[in-house]
């Protein structure tokens, strides 16, 4: 990557959204870099000990005016997380602030970018994003008014927002198509909100573990290790990724049913009591569109261009979830509650 002129020679890469889920493992990577590295987040992110890089860190609210491109100001490269996370994906239709935070902050970052487009030079811009392409491959098309759910919907549109940006020649954006993703350990300092935390806590307080519908539906987990390695791989490699999406995830689909119960037994060899039932359930009348769905991808293109691939195994990954968990839990190997 080129370095910003008039800098001392190492790129600014910014990270909006740095001390989330997926921020906090990405920050302590890019740590180890020699670059100039600027970490934003609403709340104070922790500079990794040793790091290499050289870190600023701002705390600022990036929906409000202005913010935005306040924070990439000077930026090389750009990986955006941030998004509405507070109810999980499950978004509304009339949700305006998950619109402002998953479409808005993308329209503003372009506009950020193009504002200052000097010559040639084009930053990268990483975009985490779900999988709304299914079936079509690197480069596929999705109208956005066919997609159901208003969370991948908003995620789509971003997409496209980059997209144009990239064709228009103000960055290179990489939209990354991310499965469920999980995880938790010393790599990761802020709290997994997604269904395998979840139900680890639950199978930890000894409660049963629900599965909507007969838990057929089959899911591609990807380790948040994994991801994070697959972000640093599309920002090396973004003049061959950027203008089109790529899937990312291990390529195999595992039940609910199967998932929950390997959650259930990780619990119960962490703790020595009985592991907790999987139980299925009618799905409830605020089930998303996307619940009913299989979601396995196709990582072999991105593979092929990149060389990354998914390396963390789903039965070492619940284990040590569990095992990350059961301290906070309340609960202690072979003990049960305390």
């Amino acid at each position: 990557m080129t370095a910003r002129p008039g800098g001392d020679g190492r790129p600014l890469v910014v990270v909006l959204g740095a001390s989330g889920f997926i921020g906090s493992p990405l920050t302590r990577a890019l740590a180890g870099r020699p670059v100039r590295l600027r970490l934003v987040a609403r709340r104070a992110t922790p500079v990794p000990d040793g790091a290499l890089a050289e870190t600023e860190v701002r705390t600022a609210d990036l929906a409000a005016p202005g913010a935005i491109a306040e924070a990439v100001e000077g930026a090389d490269a750009v990986f955006h997380l941030v998004a509405a996370t507070e109810a999980g994906w499950r978004v509304t239709e009339d949700d305006t602030a998950a619109e402002r935070l998953n479409v808005g902050l993308v329209r503003d970052l372009v506009a950020a970018l193009a504002a200052r487009r000097q010559g040639p030079r084009r930053p990268v811009v990483v975009f985490p994003s779900t999988t709304t392409h299914l079936g079509g491959g690197p480069g596929g098309t999705v109208d956005p008014a066919d997609v159901k759910s208003p969370y991948v919907r908003q995620k789509l549109l971003a997409e496209n927002v980059l997209a144009a940006a990239t064709a228009e020649g103000v960055l290179r954006g990489v939209p990354l198509c991310l499965p469920t993703v999980f995880g938790h350990g010393p790599a990761t300092t802020a709290p997994d909100r997604g269904v395998v935390a979840a139900m680890t806590r639950r199978a930890l307080a000894g409660e049963p573990l629900t599965v909507w519908g007969d838990g057929s539906v089959r899911r591609d987990l990807v380790h948040v290790d994994d991801v994070v390695e697959a972000l640093l791989a599309a920002h090396d490699h973004a003049d061959r990724l950027s203008g089109t999406h790529w899937e990312i995830g291990t390529g195999t689909g595992v039940t609910l049913l199967s998932l929950f119960t390997g959650i259930a037994e990780a619990v119960a060899a962490r703790t020595g009591n009985p592991a907790v039932p999987v139980v299925t359930v009618p799905p409830p009348d605020h089930a998303d569109p996307a619940d009913s769905e299989d979601v396995v991808v196709d990582p072999e293109p991105f593979r092929t261009v990149t060389g990354w691939r998914a390396r963390v195994e789903l039965g070492d990954a619940l284990r040590r979830t569990a095992a990350a968990l059961a301290p906070a839990a309340g609960h202690w190997g072979g003990t049960g509650p305390v």
